[in-house]
């Protein structure tokens, strides 16, 4: 049977509002949740989940076949080495960790208790993203030269959802701001698009409209060993009802946009726009699917099917985690 039996450890706003639903609609079950707080708890039993304070209580879920890991970045290492140790299937929330360090050790981990792991790059699965990577794939763009990618939102001081202290701009948590937080999506995604890594990188970080000390903003610049060019913008500081979520692959014969399509929700456009004619095509793609949804299926049906596991990779994961270290200027 495919229907996969799903644990939950850190049941905040994203755990509820999107992995939740995804399970369900993915035709999963949520099984079980470990969160400290009572509140969390009682949501996840609300949704049918059984609540437990601490890992040990999930862990001897005998339901539980996979673990989504959505606690703050600080605290994933811990809760990735204890599942592993369990011999769990874990997809942990991007970034790995909140230091190199720890994501190392978490990749460490994964490979010496041989269990089925990916780091949670939803974006990978959105379907306006896989479009693009079909197209690229089948040379529509000709030589592909530059990925472009605006990831933006606001995120003040007093943030707060499901009644959560808004742990993403403490350092000590978060391990940075906007660009630990965003980002990642962006060099993973890249990855994606062109099957190429990013190999070079440099950044620069800004503090500017927040009045926290984490980055409120970043630009990225990385270059593939291929050549392709990336850059990157994301922000904690632009607000929400201006254009904020964009995605732009050029190539000698055309262009793909995407908008609205950097996200956790469904939907968003894509068009072509060809190189020769100045022309625009809409592109057609599964609009009503999310991201989340079509993670928890990919990654369900790799774990019923080992030969799909070679989508996923520790160590590929660790390399975007590097790249991250080095735009703060750490490696």
């Amino acid at each position: 049977m495919d229907a996969v039996g799903w644990g939950i450890v850190g049941y905040g706003w994203v755990a509820r509002d999107y992995m939740e639903p995804g399970i369900r609609a993915a035709g999963h079950r949520l099984v079980a949740v470990c969160d400290p707080n009572p509140e969390c708890r009682a949501a996840a039993e609300r949704a049918g989940a059984r609540g437990h304070a601490d890992l040990a209580g999930l862990i001897a879920e005998p339901g539980v076949e996979a673990v989504y890991v959505a606690t703050p970045n600080h605290l994933h290492r811990g809760a990735v080495e204890a599942l592993a140790a369990a011999g769990k299937a874990v997809l942990c929330e991007k970034p790995m960790a909140a230091t190199l360090a720890d994501a190392e050790a978490i990749a460490c981990a994964v490979e010496s208790q041989e269990i089925f792991y990916g780091t949670a790059f939803d974006q990978r699965h959105h379907p306006a993203h896989r479009t693009i990577r079909a197209q690229v794939a089948a040379g529509r763009l000709g030589t592909v030269t530059t990925v472009r990618i605006v990831y933006a939102c606001w995120l003040g001081r007093d943030w707060s959802e499901a009644g959560q202290p808004n742990w993403r701009i403490d350092a000590a948590q978060a391990g940075g701001g906007a660009l630990m937080d965003l980002a990642p999506h962006g060099l993973d995604l890249v990855d994606f698009l062109l099957d190429e890594p990013i190999a070079d990188l440099a950044a620069l970080t800004q503090s500017r409209a927040q009045d926290y000390s984490v980055d409120d903003g970043a630009l990225l610049i990385g270059r593939t060993a291929g050549g392709a060019l990336a850059s990157l913008h994301v922000a904690y500081n632009c607000p929400d009802a201006l254009p904020r979520r964009r995605l732009e692959v050029v190539g000698t014969k055309g262009m793909l946009i995407a908008e609205n399509t950097m996200g956790q929700t469904a939907g968003g456009s894509l068009s072509f726009v060809d190189g020769a004619s100045g022309r625009v095509e809409p592109l057609a793609f599964d609009a009503d699917n999310s991201p989340f949804t079509e993670q928890v299926r990919a990654f369900g049906s790799a774990l019923r099917r080992p030969e799909e596991r070679g989508a996923y990779s520790a160590a590929r994961d660790l390399h975007t985690m590097r790249l991250v270290a080095r735009a703060y200027g750490q490696g």
